[in-house]
This record gives structure tokens, sequence and C-alpha cells, in this order.
């Protein structure tokens, strides 16, 4: 009877996160259940990313409690760069926890690329169609992406393909980002993750100090025309074409902007609206879960708690903060060439935070004039960052994933 205590005792986690057989060093542990800790704190309370960033922080939770063998990053990351996927899978299958079967989603692409059928199902192309000159502004607002880049490659912590990953959290999307790094860098997973879901929901704290240094206040009341109506041709074109495009242009690109337009099919054809709400709803919420909690997954203390971790969160914020001042030039500049017909405020829009970044563009030009409607002249810009930001993520993993 004594023994078995004695082996109960042995088997808790209290005993297995102090004990000599302790994989990890005690304070570590400690650090990382803090940090979820705070992280489900931000989602509930402070409602920052709350869809994403709480799945998140459970899964960082789970992964944390020793003993518990919910994951395993060695099946999935190999250093030796031999084992293949099949083999992870193998592995997964014979030994893994439940959040090693919840990981496959993520290491074969699927969670993001489902995302964004469901993006897709929700969004409307119609500003942009409008105004096609909002691709140009999308564009801009992606030149935080190569910042963070060649920040993370002159750092000379990092590989390639890892500063790749990094730089994709200038774009502010996460299922990209994800998609990204975990082909490019699974190691570095959690840490881009919760970097690019918490600049994300920290849009409305972040932009509006840069959108009044960059713009004047005469700039910040320029009234914008109403776009014109859209056909209903012209938004049945427009996915189709935009698919075919960067299709040919950049195939590694197409996994995302195939998924992202099918949703948008969905949404815009009007013969299947109860595919569009299971999209928008029902799939979206299941992949959600599914996604937020096997990437909080990987941050385990070991993984997480590192030098690297900390530079990445640094070079995350300094790209996503010269993406917003891209994106308000790059309106700038239109204003200029536009004889002063577009509001640069809608610039800070084209990172593809949608519609957050949207809707800081138009409470930024409402708090100058009441009177100024932004929300839909800036849905232009964000629309066109979801798509530029799909892009340059099919443009770093044609370069460094082969």
């Amino acid at each position: 009877m004594l023994d078995s205590i004695k082996n109960f005792l042995g088997t808790t986690g209290i005993a297995q996160m102090f004990g000599e057989s302790a994989g990890t060093e005690w304070w570590k542990t400690l650090i990382m259940l803090a940090i979820s800790f705070v992280l489900i704190y931000l989602a509930i309370v402070k409602k920052y990313e709350p869809l994403l960033l709480l799945p998140i922080a459970i899964g960082m939770l789970l992964t944390n409690i020793p003993g518990a063998g919910m994951f395993h990053l060695e099946m999935w990351i190999d250093e030796t760069g031999t084992m293949t996927v099949a083999e992870s899978i193998k592995m997964v299958v014979n030994k893994g926890g439940f959040l090693d079967l919840l990981y496959m989603g993520v290491k074969l692409g699927i969670y993001p690329c489902m995302i964004f059928i469901g993006i897709g199902a929700m969004t409307d192309f119609s500003p942009l169609i409008a105004n096609p000159k909002s691709l140009l502004i999308g564009a801009g607002a992606q030149f935080g992406v190569f910042v963070a880049f060649s920040g993370a490659l002159i750092s000379g912590m990092f590989s390639l393909s890892e500063a790749a990953s990094i730089g994709i959290i200038g774009g502010a999307d996460g299922p990209t980002a994800i998609l990204v790094t975990k082909t490019l860098a699974p190691a570095l997973l959690g840490a881009i993750a919760i970097a690019a879901y918490s600049y994300m929901a920290l849009i409305p704290m972040i932009q509006p100090p840069l959108m009044n240094l960059l713009t004047t206040k005469k700039e910040r009341r320029i009234k914008m025309t109403t776009l014109r109506q859209v056909s209903f041709t012209e938004k049945i074109l427009f996915p189709i074409v935009v698919t075919v495009v960067v299709g040919l242009i950049i195939p590694d690109a197409l996994t995302l902007i195939g998924c992202l337009m099918f949703g948008n099919i969905l949404n815009v054809c009007g013969v299947t609206d109860r595919l569009s709400k299971t999209a928008q709803n029902e799939l979206m919420n299941i992949v959600t879960i599914c996604l937020g909690i096997s990437v909080g997954a990987t941050a385990s203390a070991d993984n997480f708690l590192r030098l690297e971790t900390i530079l990445i969160i640094c070079l995350g914020l300094l790209a996503f903060m010269i993406s917003t001042c891209g994106g308000l030039i790059t309106a700038k500049i239109m204003n200029v060439i536009s004889g002063g017909t577009i509001n640069p405020l809608i610039g800070s829009a084209g990172v593809s935070a949608v519609p957050m970044a949207a809707r800081v563009s138009q409470i930024q030009g409402q708090k100058e004039d009441p009177s100024n409607f932004l929300l839909m002249h800036a849905m232009g810009p964000n629309v066109a960052g979801v798509i530029g930001s799909a892009v340059a993520a099919g443009v770093f993993l044609s370069m460094f994933a082969r």
C-alpha cells in the first residue's frame, strides 16, 4: 500500500517539476505557466483577439504541465533534418498525445488554408474592385515584412528560412505566418504565432500614434467620394482572375490565395449560401480552436524561453510598425498625385488584419471630423493587404522551401 502511494506521488506533476528526473528546470515551467495565465487574462478580461489568443494560451498551459505528455516537440522537429513528415506522423500515431494529433493539421498546412476559406467567405472585395489603386497601398504596407527579414539576418541569430518566417509577422496575418513558419522554421512557431496575434490584437494601441505622426490635421480631415457600385459579374470574375494571375506568377502563393478566393466565390455567387455560412461560422470556429490550441502547444519552456524569442517579438513589433508606416506613406504619395482626394489614414489599413485595421482608420478619421466615413475606403487597402501578405509568403516559400 505504501509503495502504491509512493508511486502515485512520484507521478504527480509537482514531483516531476521539482524532482531529480525533471526534464525542464522548474523555474522555466513556472514562467511559462505565468505567461499562459497572462494571455488568458488578456483574452478574457481585455478582449485582445480572444478567439485565437485564448486557445493559444490554453495550448501553452497544457503543454507545460509536467508529466502530462500531451505534446512532444521532438516528434515534429528534427535538428538533423533527416526525419520526414511521414516518419513524424507515424511516431505521433503510435506514441503521441492529444495535442500531437491536433498538430498534424498545422504540420500538413491544413488549418491555415481552412481559415483562409472562412476569411474569404467573410470578405467583401467590392471596395478593392471599385478602387483598384488600393492594391498599391496594400503592397506598400508589406514593407515591414522585408525590413524584419533583413533585421533577422543582420542579427546573425537566424537562418534565411527562419528570418523569412519572422518577417511575415509584419503582414499582420496570423494564418499566413503559421503556414510559412510550419514549413520554414517549425521550432519558432510558438513565438511567431504569439507575436503575430498579439500585435493584431494591439492594433488599436499601436497604429493611432503612427497615424497621427505621419499625417497632418488637414490630411486627416479629407473626405473621400463615395465608391461606385460593383456589378455581380465583377464580383465573380475578381476571385477567378486573381487566382489565375497569382497562380501563374507565384505558384507557391496559390495555396492561400486559392483558398481565400474559393471562400469568396462561395459568398458572392448567390447559389451556395449554405456552404458560405458554414465556412464563415462552423468551419471557421472549429478550425480556429484546433489551430490555436495546437500552435500554443509548441510554446514549451525549453523551446520558448530563449534569447531568440525576445528578438522575434521585438522584430515582429518593428515589422508591424514599419508596415503601418509603409501603408501611410504610400497613401500620402497617392494623395499628392491625386490632387488631395485620398485620406492618408486609410494607408494604415494596408496591413491584413481584417477588419480591425479598417475600423481604426474610421475611428481616427471621425476624431478629426465626426461626419467623415472612411470605413469602406479603408476596406480596399485592408483586403489588398490580405492578398499582399499571401503573395509575400509565396515569395518566401518559393525562395527558401526547396
